[in-house]
Formats: C-alpha cells, sequence, structure tokens
C-alpha cells in the first residue's frame, strides 16, 4: 500500500516541508514505520499514512523548535543576552570592506549624476533629513512637486545602479 501512495505523499509532505530532500527523509522514516508495525490491520490505509506523515513533520518542527529554545538558552547562559549573533570581530572582512567601498563610489556617482531640480530635492530630503514640507518651502516649490522629483530622482538611482 506504501508504495502506491508514495508519488502522493511526497507531494504532500513537501508542500507541508517546503523542501523535497526534507520531504523526502519525511517518507523514508514513514516507510520505516510502516515497516515496523508490521501488516497490523487498518481499516482505512490511506489516513493512516497520511496521518503518519503529518505526525512526523509536526515531531520535526517540534524538535527543531526544541533545539532552538535549547540552543539560545545554552548561548544566552554562556555569552550572557547578546548570543552568538555577534561576531567574534564586529569589523568588516577585506573583502566586505572593499566591496562596501566599491558600492559607495558607485552610489556618489550616481546621486551626483541625478538631474539638477532632482538631485537638490534629493540631497535636502534624503541627505540633509528634511521633510518635504520643508524641502517645498525652501526651494519654493509645492509639496507634490517635491514628490514627483523625489520619484524622478530615485528612478534614476535604480536605472543607474541596477547590477
Amino acid at each position: 500500500m506504501y508504495a502506491a501512495y508514495r508519488p502522493e505523499l511526497l507531494r504532500f509532505l513537501i508542500t507541508r516541508t517546503g523542501d523535497p530532500a526534507e520531504a523526502e527523509d519525511v517518507l523514508q522514516e514513514l516507510w520505516l514505520r510502516v515497516h515496523a508495525a508490521g501488516g497490523s490491520p487498518v481499516a482505512n490505509g490511506r489516513a493512516y499514512l497520511y496521518r503518519a506523515a503529518q505526525n512526523l513533520v509536526l515531531d520535526r518542527m517540534r524538535e527543531r523548535r526544541r533545539r532552538a529554545t535549547r540552543d539560545r538558552d545554552w548561548s544566552d547562559a554562556e555569552y550572557g543576552a547578546a548570543g552568538l549573533s555577534e561576531a567574534a570581530d564586529p569589523r568588516l572582512s577585506a573583502d566586505q570592506a572593499m566591496e562596501e567601498r566599491e558600492r559607495s563610489a558607485r552610489l556618489e556617482i550616481a546621486i551626483a549624476a541625478i538631474p539638477p531640480a532632482a538631485g537638490r530635492v534629493f540631497r535636502l530630503h534624503k541627505l540633509d533629513g528634511l521633510p518635504h514640507a520643508d524641502v517645498a518651502r525652501e526651494l519654493g516649490i509645492t509639496r507634490s512637486g517635491v514628490e514627483k522629483h523625489m520619484a524622478t530622482a530615485m528612478a534614476f538611482l535604480r536605472r543607474t545602479l541596477k547590477d
């Protein structure tokens, strides 16, 4: 009976676990359980297989939760509330620092290339931190004008910085 329902059980388990490899593992575990149970009579074999598969998925979820809680508790006790999520060395690696500098340089060049009116609005709002109303007042334009210039600037940056 297991062989007859295997393909549909696999689809069921993939939707439950979200991972085909884990679904295969659960299916293997289900086979082991069914095989260990022997030929015990079951009124509705298909329902039995589905219920057993669902129970195995739930058992795995509970175990993951317990493991995460246990690991977090151990980490908190060992390293304090900050836990292991903090890197041993908070500084960026050399590669990460170089990538960050390159990204910053690209962004600077892109901001400098924004069309003039949109660039002024962008700098006042994003870099100087002024709200739209203050930008509009300072430049003598409407708030709607500020929003349109910001949309233009953001669209320009998206196009320019697209990898």
